[in-house]
């Protein structure tokens, strides 16, 4: 749980965090320490001053031969010891034979002594002191005393005196150093949180550095070719750990960019020889077609086996021919070839496109939703016609019979993005969403409801992709059982004038 408090915490929070708190149980140890040595070292002095009091108390009040006499000392009441020469607060007590004769409490300097005013519990925890042990007791009246008993008069005459001093001068001690404590470690901690704070925030400084590169090289758009990577971390000190990391993320870097050139030559190779390969076939499959078109003239005159396999030849050669073509366009769309620019009327191409649909797929239903004026955008008419032709292929292809397809068409909204909407959406079985992430890839394959007829390349939805993007356009997908739709969006402007979308 402590893991997972901390993982939203940055590096400069944790390390701030860690000073402060080690510095807060260091205050904490360092005080705690003070006042438990402290606190000894009072009682001692204190028991030092006690001994000495003890023994004045007792040399000024030896017991008399009749006891209780109502003798007191010159400033005080009959019945109070006499205390001159001790501290203020200063507690006495004369115990004669077992009883209590005299007590009192000094009140001033100039040897004033007021009764104690006893109770039954000071005196039993009275009657209970050693002599010569310096006890503490909670005086009802007077609060806490620190007391000593010291015999009075003659050895064997009884006589006893108990000399207390109190503690609140310890306590008080004890509790001031503690507010200085508190006050100069509180101060300290103010310091050390700023001058912490600024020494941290300047030692990470080269750790942003390595940040704010990392942040730019992911805003570079790698996967488009692009293989210049011209930002590295500045003074990356291999001295310091920092300095270290960003030696080794410059290395990577490196590394990275001899990887994507490597790659952009690899694919640039690539699409020439898929180019070069499909350019060259068209010469032999026209060949090809062209001398079974010529074989098949005689056609009443061959072997039935001969004609059908002629047919065959006939067939395959044009079905090849088409994946030809198509592999060509997708290499010229690869070279970033320049399509047409001229204005095109995507309404007249909604209803030919479907219409060429309706004639090769009429066990379908077929829907148009146009709108009521007609919607233009500036590209190539004739790739514009394939992309909606491939759609509507695709969704033949891959839907039972009965199943309607409609295709629609969204103007641009006035203060919007500025981009027609052609939606092709149908109410077949869908595509399963493991396939739904690939189908815009070429040769793709999978087998679902959605079954894969013969004579598919895998390529038309790869053409629309890529003929879309090349107008600057967008598309989507979005499927479930019983409803899928592919959405194109296209700039009003074309290739010419593009729009980012939002």
């Amino acid at each position: 749980m402590h893991a997972r408090w901390l993982a939203g915490w940055t590096l400069r929070r944790r390390l701030i965090a860690g000073l402060l708190a080690l510095f807060t149980l260091a205050a904490a140890g360092v005080g705690i320490a003070t006042t438990a040595a402290l606190r000894p070292f009072l009682l001692n002095r204190l028991d030092q001053q006690l001994t000495a009091a003890g023994a004045a108390l007792s040399a000024s009040n030896t017991p008399a031969d009749n006891p209780g006499d109502g003798q007191g000392p010159a400033n005080g009441p009959p019945d109070t010891p006499v205390m001159a020469g001790q501290a203020v607060n200063t507690f006495g007590v004369c115990i004669d034979r077992g009883e209590v004769t005299k007590t009192g409490v000094l009140t001033s300097y100039e040897g004033n002594v007021s009764p104690a005013n006893l109770s039954e519990a000071d005196l039993a925890a009275i009657s209970r002191l050693r002599p010569g042990q310096p006890t503490s007791v909670e005086l009802s009246k007077l609060g806490d005393y620190q007391l000593i008993a010291t015999p009075a008069g003659p050895p064997g005459s009884g006589g006893l005196t108990v000399t207390g001093l109190p503690l609140s001068g310890v306590e008080s001690t004890i509790r001031t150093l503690e507010l200085i404590e508190v006050a100069v470690f509180g101060a300290a901690l103010l310091f050390i949180a700023v001058a912490g704070t600024g020494w941290i925030r300047l030692s990470l400084r080269p750790l942003r550095k390595v940040t704010a590169t990392a942040a730019e090289v992911t805003r570079m758009p790698l996967a488009s070719g692009e293989v210049t990577l011209p930002h590295r971390v500045p003074d990356a000190d291999p001295r310091t750990e920092v300095g270290q990391l960003g030696e080794a993320f410059n290395r990577m870097l490196g590394h990275v960019e001899e990887a994507l050139g490597e790659r952009q030559a690899s694919e640039a190779r690539l699409r020439q020889f898929i180019a070069d390969a499909s350019h060259e076939l068209r010469t032999p499959l026209s060949g090809i077609r062209g001398y079974t078109e010529l074989a098949l003239r005689g056609e009443a005159t061959l072997d039935p086996d001969l004609r059908h396999a002629l047919s065959r030849v006939d067939s395959e050669s044009a079905r090849m021919s088409s994946l030809v073509d198509d592999l060509l366009l997708l290499a010229r769309l690869d070279a970033g070839r320049p399509l047409a620019h001229e204005p095109v009327d995507l309404t007249r191409l909604a209803i030919d496109v479907t219409n060429d649909a309706r004639v090769a797929g009429p066990q379908h239903r077929w829907v148009l939703d146009l709108p009521d004026e007609p919607v233009a955008v500036t590209g190539d008419e004739h790739r514009l016609h394939q992309v909606l032709a491939n759609l509507l292929t695709n969704a033949r292809a891959h839907t039972p019979a009965g199943t309607t397809v409609t295709v629609r068409l969204i103007p641009a909204g006035a203060g919007e993005s500025g981009e027609v909407e052609l939606t092709v959406s149908d109410d077949g079985p869908g595509i399963p969403a493991q396939l739904q992430a690939g189908v815009w890839e070429r040769f793709a394959r999978g087998d679902s409801a959605r079954s894969r007829k013969a004579g598919s390349t895998g390529l038309g939805l790869a053409i629309v992709a890529a003929v879309v993007a090349a107008h600057h356009g967008r598309v989507s997908l979005a499927s479930r059982p019983g409803k899928t739709t592919f959405r194109i969006w296209l700039p009003v402007g074309g290739p010419g004038n593009h729009q980012s979308p939002a």
